[in-house]
């Protein structure tokens, strides 16, 4: 069953179109996260499905319902945004009660409802605590139970645990994973954070100037990026983007040239000789052992980053390029080495910015 529909979804301001054609359907019970660089309008699409912001055009279904101009209130969503915004002279059950007096609801039935958000948020010896009486991981469940309370149709989360310091954040995205798990609601959630994205969706949303880039699972957008911004918004270190171009084809094969002369070999799927691409290399597929088929890359090291568990490279290579490189392990690396490269990871985009195949062999 879809949940959400978004039909060429779009937000003007004073003639200036910031989001362009949005279309997406989420199915029932989904966990889908919006992310993309700031002010690339994810926050703004978020809006416009609770009903905050007006749409210039096209359409939004909730089920069965177009609810494009229907008031918030009515929608059968609820939202949890990046500010708590308790009520500082309310308890925790006052809180959590608020909404459902405000659209009179019985009281026995508010009652029921807060129990049964405190109990799956384990606020049930909090309730009668003040809302400087809790820490801030506390607060942040008191502001998501407020949403419990309501039984949506779809929770809506706006950067919800962007206050928190990064131990709480970890917590809090294991909690909301462990929630999304016991109510089987469909959610939506907005962050820039591309580790709650990648550990939280079940497929994400990426958005660029107000566009959608891609669609996927956190895992085939890491492997098979459709596009360069994918590509280098996804992951960390970095994406390594090199200009080459394609300088020699027989049938699917093709060598790619790097500045400087260093050859690659690989496939280059409909690309003519001569034609530019940059090439894809993510720093953690590279390795400082030669292997059976690696191609050497002589990089001088700038700058070193031992983290115990790993070690990342930053300097540039003999071409001139930046290049970064994420080693498993520690590793006392200074000056000039020579990385190789994982066979089969490389990704090569053509000169518009978009895949032409999924990966490449060295």
């Amino acid at each position: 069953m879809t949940a959400l529909v978004l039909e060429g979804l779009g937000k003007s301001y004073d003639g200036v179109e910031t989001i362009r054609g949005i279309d997406l359907q989420v199915r029932s019970g989904e966990f889908v996260v919006l992310v993309g660089s700031s002010g690339c309008g994810k926050s703004t699409v978020l809006r416009m499905i609770a009903g905050l912001e007006s749409v210039s055009h096209g359409t939004i279904r909730i089920g069965e319902r177009d609810v494009t101009h229907v008031p918030a209130a009515d929608r059968g969503v609820a939202m949890v945004f990046q500010s708590y915004a308790l009520y500082p002279h309310m308890t925790v059950r006052e809180n959590l009660a608020f909404g459902l007096k405000n659209i009179r609801t019985p009281r026995a039935t508010i009652a029921q409802a807060v129990d049964r958000a405190a109990t799956v948020l384990e606020l049930d010896a909090l309730l009668d605590r003040m809302p400087h009486q809790l820490s801030g991981g506390q607060r942040q469940r008191v502001a998501i139970g407020r949403a419990i309370v309501r039984d949506p149709a779809i929770f809506l989360f706006d950067e919800p645990l962007s206050n928190l310091d990064a131990d709480l954040r970890v917590r809090m995205r294991h909690e909301l994973a462990a929630l999304h798990r016991r109510l089987g609601s469909t959610m939506i959630y907005v962050t820039h954070d591309q580790v709650e994205a990648m550990t939280l969706a079940d497929r994400l949303v990426i958005l660029d100037k107000g566009r959608i880039a891609q669609v996927g699972t956190p895992l085939e957008i890491y492997d098979r990026p459709a596009n360069i911004f994918t590509a280098g918004f996804i992951g960390s270190p970095r994406i390594n983007l090199l200009p080459a171009t394609v300088v020699a084809r027989d049938g699917t094969a093709a060598v790619f040239e790097l500045a400087g002369g260093v050859r690659i070999a690989g496939t280059a799927g409909a690309l003519a000789e001569g034609e530019r691409v940059t090439l894809g290399l993510r720093p953690e597929h590279l390795r400082l052992q030669p292997g059976a088929d690696g191609v050497a890359l002589p990089m001088m090291v700038e700058a070193v980053e031992a983290l115990g568990h790993s070690t990342y490279l930053y300097g540039r290579l003999a071409t001139g390029d930046e290049f970064r490189a994420k080693l498993n392990g520690h590793h006392a690396v200074t000056g000039a080495v020579r990385l190789y490269a994982d066979p089969g990871r490389m990704l090569v985009f053509g000169s518009d910015g978009v895949a032409v195949r999924e990966a490449a062999q060295w």
